[in-house]
């Protein structure tokens, strides 16, 4: 994105200015909201909503201040990402010190360790909730007290982008709005989907639906009228919102734009998928739920242009890049779920064909617009992105290794009443290296990097988990603790345990760590690493994979290899096939130089070992 660093005072007034005239939004973005509007209600309730929808932005737009107006001026069209942009995605208080607030530590870490490294940082979500580690939301608009205050989102908001969770989907069943529901409050009634009993509900509907569980979609209440069948996507705790209610969309717009105001650079929509609820559809990724994505990027656009949408979809790969819209109207990035299976399967394997065939067939959106490559997550690695990629049998096989490794799989129900795997619970570190004190400890470490480089150089842009900065293994304690297959990836850590880690040379935190954000450094140099640089896929050997990034400028391209195998391998390649006109080249990683004879490159390469070669001109 276009370097820029503010605080969100300095952009916006902690009290609306309300002595300049009000906001009028133009002429032809009404006309493109009220289209939107119509598709979702009708003409009469679109006439009917649109002056509340008008007010929310006005009420946004009387706290910019005179400094963002001006700012403004000079910074126009959605954001524009680059080389420098990477993110780092972590809880709010992953670290935890008994002396200071969770996220107040965090800063204290970022700025020390990680300013320089990383650009921007994805708070997981910091709001009071119930469950689900922060997204089973009671509040949107309140940090949760264990983890900090607002003042310690805006000292992040010093140093570094932001991203937070637009955990629009649902809310909480301990929330205000959900507890005046079941007060039967008349504003409250319609804020979910509701039926009186599950027999108005035919159960061949029901198996239409695409879900994330294998729980009931319809959770009772004892309601002050009696009990209510609600739907739950995900859990009885999470109560799916209902986006039908023009009231509710206004309401999660107002609650968009203040996270603006408090510091977002990035919002990103989780499990958005599932946004829009109704009866007799598969419930996942409806047209509808599209219109509101668009809906909200219109709005940013015209009044904080600064600010990009990022989709969270663990769906089938070609359903997830749908996200993108045009390029231009919906999310500017979408998370690239078919990366971290295709990548695991390929260092299982030994073998890139998959991964290299895929990538081969990405095609690049915009000039604004990009993947999200990701490896791990605070959830794990989704499988659902390569139904339609890898078989059946290699997804179990992948499955089962994972298994052996310590890990655990999360199901789902399929349309057809079978259960699948959904999710593997597994530390990144433990997924690419099995328990196994007869394989060398720098061995390890070698696949890890030579794993975590792939998501580093392909088109898009990076994130890391703080877990997978860590080189961390598999927590089995928290998850019998927690009875929670996820919690293998959420090990919270000492702050003094932590900074022992880092400054061991034997740890492998250390190792992993160190190692990562020297990759990471170097790629934010590197223009040939743009998410606008064009990516060739080059077929050398299943033992490499091996891709070309080139920028506006050819001489400044790198072609990158990444050994996926345990042994050496020779790489070769003809210059001349691939109208490469370089013959000498050098290594940023390694500052060997190497000169190609007869326009053949050759190279042996170290088991997992990695290249980023740029031409000698």
């Amino acid at each position: 994105m276009k370097d820029f660093q503010f605080k969100p005072s300095k952009f916006h007034l902690l009290e609306p200015d309300y002595r300049r005239s009000p906001y009028q939004i133009p002429p032809g973005i009404k006309k493109e909201i009220v289209q939107k509007l119509r598709y979702l209600y009708g003409k009469k309730e679109a006439a009917r909503n649109y002056p509340e929808l008008e007010r929310v932005v006005q009420v946004y737009y009387s706290h910019k201040s005179e400094y963002m107006l001006e700012w403004e001026k000079t910074h126009t069209g959605s954001p524009h990402f680059s080389e420098k942009d990477v993110i780092l995605i972590t809880y709010g208080d992953l670290v935890r010190d008994d002396t200071k607030s969770p996220l107040h530590i965090l800063a204290d870490l970022c700025k020390k360790y990680l300013k320089g490294v990383f650009n921007t940082l994805h708070i997981l979500p910091f709001f009071p909730s119930s469950s689900d580690r922060g997204f089973a939301v009671m509040d949107f608009t309140e940090v949760d007290p264990h983890l900090g205050s607002w003042e310690d989102i805006a000292e992040l908001k010093d140093d570094f982008r932001l991203m937070f969770d637009g955990v629009f989907n649902h809310i909480s069943s301990k929330s205000l709005w959900f507890q005046e529901f079941l007060n039967q409050n008349p504003r409250y009634v319609n804020f979910f989907t509701v039926f009186s009993t599950t027999e108005k509900v035919p159960s061949d509907y029901l198996k239409l639906l695409v879900r994330p569980r294998t729980s009931d979609v319809l959770t009772a209440f004892d309601t002050l009228n009696g009990k209510k069948f609600v739907w739950t996507t995900f859990s009885p705790d999470q109560i799916d919102l209902n986006f039908s209610n023009p009231e509710v969309l206004i309401k999660m717009i107002d609650i968009l734009l203040f996270y603006v105001r408090k510091g977002a650079d990035l919002i990103r929509l989780d499990a958005v998928t599932y946004l829009w609820d109704e009866i007799g559809t598969s419930g996942a990724h409806l047209e509808q739920t599209h219109i509101i994505i668009k809906l909200f990027r219109t709005i940013l656009d015209t009044v904080a242009p600064h600010v990009a949408l990022i989709t969270e979809t663990n769906v089938p790969h070609e359903d997830n890049i749908k996200y993108f819209g045009n390029g231009h109207d919906e999310a500017q990035m979408v998370y690239n779920f078919a990366l971290p299976p295709l990548v695991l399967h390929t260092f299982q394997t030994e073998n890139s064909t998959k991964l290299t065939e895929w990538a081969a067939s990405l095609p690049k959106i915009s000039d604004r617009a990009t993947y999200f490559n990701f490896l791990d997550s605070h959830d794990g690695v989704g499988v659902m992105a390569v139904k339609n990629i890898l078989s059946r049998e290699e997804i179990e096989m992948m499955a089962l290794k994972v298994i052996e490794n310590g890990g655990f799989i999360s199901y789902r129900t399929d349309s057809d009443g079978m259960v699948s795997p959904y999710e593997l619970n597994i530390t990144w570190y433990s997924a690419i290296n099995k328990e196994d004190k007869r394989e060398n400890n720098d061995l390890q470490v070698k696949r890890y990097i030579a794993s975590r480089a792939i998501a580093l150089v392909v088109m898009g842009v990076p994130g890391i988990y703080l877990h997978g900065l860590l080189g961390s293994k598999n927590d089995a304690e928290s998850v019998i603790e927690e009875e929670q297959t996820r919690s293998i990836n959420r090990k919270n850590i000492k702050k003094s345990e932590l900074i022992r880690a880092l400054l061991d040379p034997d740890t492998t935190t250390y190792k992993v760590s160190y190692q990562l954000a020297t990759l990471i450094v170097k790629r934010t140099h590197q223009e040939a690493f743009s998410p606008n640089s064009s990516q060739q896929l080059l077929r050398i050997s299943a033992k490499f994979f091996t891709v070309l990034r080139t920028p506006a400028d050819r001489d400044k391209c790198i072609l990158c290899i990444i050994n996926v195998s345990s042994k050496e391998q020779l790489f070769s390649l003809d210059l001349k096939q691939f109208t490469l006109p370089y013959l000498r080249w050098k290594d940023l990683l390694s500052g060997k130089k190497t000169t190609a004879v007869e326009d053949e490159l050759q190279l042996k390469v170290e088991p997992y070992g990695i290249y980023w070669l740029k031409p000698l001109i």
